[in-house]
């Protein structure tokens, strides 16, 4: 029993980190939240934070269950319905979906512990949002679909528009207008990509399309490619890529604190995106669709990380300079990524670990310093002196060091990792520069900002007396468990940073090894071909239902197929139907080949003809039309 059940717990594992967070965020709103009144719903509120608490905490584990089985080597695939792909939706358990869930999950556990404490307060049903936001995280990260991927965009984006005006306001509501409708464009954006993809490659399965790439004709791939570039715009709006980036810092600035550090994540999922589509599906098609996405990407993300670093310097608000720092390590990350190399992807993915949890600290330390800077509060002016300048002192000179990249720290290694990786690349040069002139730019900016926040101070007056210094103004409640959570999680980087560049490392191998991916996502029939699209065929049709490891084959595929010449010239000359005759291969009776005049009255009258024997349907190879893929 035991072994049924640890078989039945491997077997399901992908889909369970989708419905858990989806099941919770349908009790969630079951359990309801009527009013911001926590007085008269207090039964509610403390319900809404056990379950979001503990569901959070389960998808931790089950994230730590994912990452050591893929950690093992092996793609497992899922398929949903047991329609294997490309015809049902698939999920794939990778080293990279692995890491990018548990990242998403070490984020997302504490960030709630803080919202929980007064945060989850300021607007209705939070705690459901939270979790249909993870839903959409996951679900992004594990579809092998491209037309999945849109739909788990859409889910994650939803939540996120509501997140973004919880705690209300004129300005969040301003820039959640501003956000929603860019987001609605590229997700228009989105379709038409998709749609041109079907239409060239005549499939939407990541791993099927790779395959199909290299076999398209010469116009086919260029329109293939020309797809792939629309997509690299939805992915580069959605990781706020220079020229597409200007949105972001205000929209970020203005949300509440703990969405704040969870929206840390989501740029993350256009990187991601990139390296999972543009990287691994439409690259690695050919030599020149590399060199192409390289010629593209690599300057755009170079300037990317240099205006993000001018743009902190300077932001006149906190926030404004958290966030323009992530769009300067967004920049970095895709440096690597726009490299053709195993160790440049293993950099780029260290990185992404590193800004990611390091983004989220900064933003909650910036939210415990104004929580003691009276009515300024994260603007970037002389005012009273904080009420723990030691503590938020030495926090804010380990943040400030691990955001610019100074040794020891996880930030130091990354960028070290990337320029090692650099050296013998083209455009080693300008990659060097750019790496060492945003830490320098930064280095600066961190600068500015302590002195300011620290050292330029002003005596209190009468009125910040008595409003702000009061022992309740000390501390946000629980913000100091999550930021030191973080920030343990930045030092566990750093010290275990060698077993973690060997995972990204294997990673990075696992992703530029397309036919080991296609071979476990696809099915093979008998003579091991992939079953793909193609005219319909029933002798495949039980192929593309999957029960366990192998296709389940009925007593059709036993049955030796009927090679009657006759019967397959006859099928072969049928064209197509026009407005007179509506007889189809189908349509055609197996004894019409031998009997001429029951051929005539067919056409004569197609709503009487009976059907041709479905062994005969595989040997019949319909005529392509010239636009046909």
């Amino acid at each position: 029993m035991l072994a049924v059940l640890i078989d039945f717990w491997h077997l399901h594992t992908p889909i369970f980190s989708i419905l858990l967070p989806a099941f919770a965020a349908f009790s969630l709103i079951l359990v309801g939240y009527p009013s911001l009144d926590s007085n008269q719903h207090t039964h509610r509120l403390r319900t809404s934070r056990i379950v979001g608490l503990a569901a959070t905490a389960l998808g931790f584990i089950l994230a730590l269950n994912l990452l050591l089985q893929a950690d093992q080597g092996v793609i497992k695939s899922y398929y949903l319905g047991e329609w294997a792909a490309p015809f049902g939706i698939a999920l794939v358990l990778d080293r990279l979906s692995a890491l990018m869930i548990l990242l998403t999950y070490a984020l997302a556990l504490p960030v709630l512990w803080y919202a929980s404490g007064g945060w989850d307060q300021k607007g209705r049903y939070f705690h459901a949002l939270f979790q249909f936001q993870l839903m959409g995280l996951c679900g992004a990260f594990l579809t092998g679909d491209l037309f999945n991927l849109f739909v788990f965009f859409e889910i994650l984006l939803l939540a996120s528009y509501v997140l973004l005006l919880h705690g209300q306001g004129r300005i969040r509501f301003r820039m959640g207008v501003h956000y929603v409708v860019l987001n609605l464009t590229a997700s228009a954006i989105f379709l038409i990509g998709l749609a041109l993809v079907y239409g060239s490659v005549g499939s939407l399965n990541m791993a099927d399309v790779a395959r199909l790439l290299p076999t398209l004709n010469p116009d086919q791939f260029a329109m293939a490619q020309a797809a792939g570039m629309i997509l690299l715009v939805v992915f580069a709006i959605k990781a706020a890529i220079v020229p597409l980036s200007f949105w972001l810092p205000n929209t970020y600035a203005a949300a509440s604190p703990p969405v704040m550090a969870l929206f840390a994540i989501m740029t993350k999922v256009g990187v991601y995106s990139i390296l999972r589509v543009n990287g691994t599906v439409f690259a690695a098609a050919s030599i020149s669709a590399s060199q192409q996405l390289m010629s593209w990407l690599l300057p755009i993300a170079m300037l990317s990380s240099l205006i993000g670093a001018i743009g902190a310097l300077a932001a006149h608000t906190m926030r404004r300079l958290v966030s323009y720092m992530l769009l300067s390590s967004v920049g970095t990350i895709l440096i690597g990524i726009a490299l053709p190399s195993v160790a440049a992807w293993s950099a780029a993915l260290f990185y992404l670990i590193h800004s990611t949890l390091v983004v989220a600290a900064f933003y909650l330390l910036v939210e415990w310093i104004s929580y003691q800077r009276s009515a300024v509060e994260d603007t970037l002016h002389p005012t009273i002196a904080v009420q723990q300048p030691v503590l938020l002192g030495i926090c804010s000179m380990v943040v400030m060091m691990m955001m610019v990249g100074l040794p020891p720290f996880s930030g130091f290694l990354g960028k070290i990792m990337l320029l090692q990786s650099a050296a013998e690349l083209p455009g080693t040069f300008w990659i060097f520069l750019t790496v060492l002139l945003v830490s320098f730019i930064g280095l600066i900016t961190m600068a500015r900002m302590g002195i300011i926040v620290f050292w330029q101070v002003e005596p209190p007056n009468d009125v910040v007396q008595s409003q702000y210094l009061l022992p309740d103004r000390v501390t946000p409640h629980r913000l100091p468990l999550a930021f030191f959570i973080l920030l343990a999680m930045l030092l566990l980087l750093m010290v275990f940073a060698a077993p973690i560049r060997q995972y990204t490392a294997a990673t990075a191998r696992q992703l530029q090894d397309a036919p080991a991916y296609q071979k476990a996502v696809l099915q093979y029939d008998a003579s091991n071909q992939p079953i793909s699209r193609r005219p319909f065929d029933p002798s495949y049709l039980p192929y593309t239902k999957n029960t366990g490891t192998t296709a389940t084959i009925d007593d059709l595929e036993q049955q030796p197929i009927i090679q009657d010449p006759a019967l397959v010239e006859q099928a072969q000359q049928i064209e197509q139907p026009t407005a007179n005759t509506a007889t189809s291969v189908l349509d055609i009776p197996a004894s019409s080949a031998k009997d001429p005049t029951q051929k005539q009255n067919n056409h004569q009258n197609p709503s009487t003809a009976p059907e041709l024997p479905k062994q005969v349907i595989s040997e019949i190879k319909p005529a392509r039309t010239a636009d046909a893929p």
